[in-house]
This record gives C-alpha cells, structure tokens and sequence, in this order.
C-alpha cells in the first residue's frame, strides 16, 4: 500500500489543480467579458483637437455691406441714366418721323 499512498495523493492534487485551473479561466472569463461591456458602454476618445471657435468680425461685415451700398447705388444710377437715354431717344425719333413725315408731303 505504499505505493497507492502517493499514488492517491498526486491524484488529489490533480484534480484539485484541475478545479483551480477551471475556476480561474471562469474567472478570467468574467473579467473579459466585464471589460468588454465596458468598452461598449463608454464613449470612443476623440483623437483630434477642435478648430478655435472664430470670433465675429464687425470690419469685415461693415466693409461688405458698404460695398454692397456702393454697388447698388451705382446700379440705380446706371439704371436711370439708361431710362433718360431711352426717353430721349424715343422723343427724337418721333421728332425725327414727324419732320420726314412732313417732308414728304411737301410742307
């Protein structure tokens, strides 16, 4: 029986070693699978900074809006002076159609 005695033994420590081996992969496991619903859980790091929000500029609006004014002031008076030329110009055609008109008839 001596020989069974640690025969009987290395066999207790296998199987208790088998258990421990088995508890701490279930373990292991537990822990994986913690961190892996916390990684889902949190939010992605953003890896790029912001551009600096740009503070609002009066000089370059004033300075757009009054060539604007410039621009649609100058188109209003292009506009009118081509309305005078027109009126001008109708005047002296029938001006124009009613002296030809008369030379013809022979007055």
């Amino acid at each position: 029986m001596t020989e069974s005695d640690p025969l009987a033994k290395a066999e207790a420590a296998a199987v208790e070693a088998a258990t421990n081996s088995a508890a701490v992969q279930v373990a292991l496991a537990a822990v994986e699978l913690a961190k892996l619903a916390n990684a889902q859980h949190q939010a992605p790091a953003c890896q790029h900074q912001a551009p600096p929000a740009r503070q609002f500029d009066t000089k370059k609006w004033l300075v757009i809006g009054g060539v604007a004014c410039v621009c649609s002031l100058a188109f209003a008076l292009a506009s009118i002076a081509i309305a005078i030329g027109a009126c001008c110009a109708t005047a002296c055609v029938l001006v124009l159609r009613s002296m030809w008109r008369d030379f013809q008839r022979g007055r």
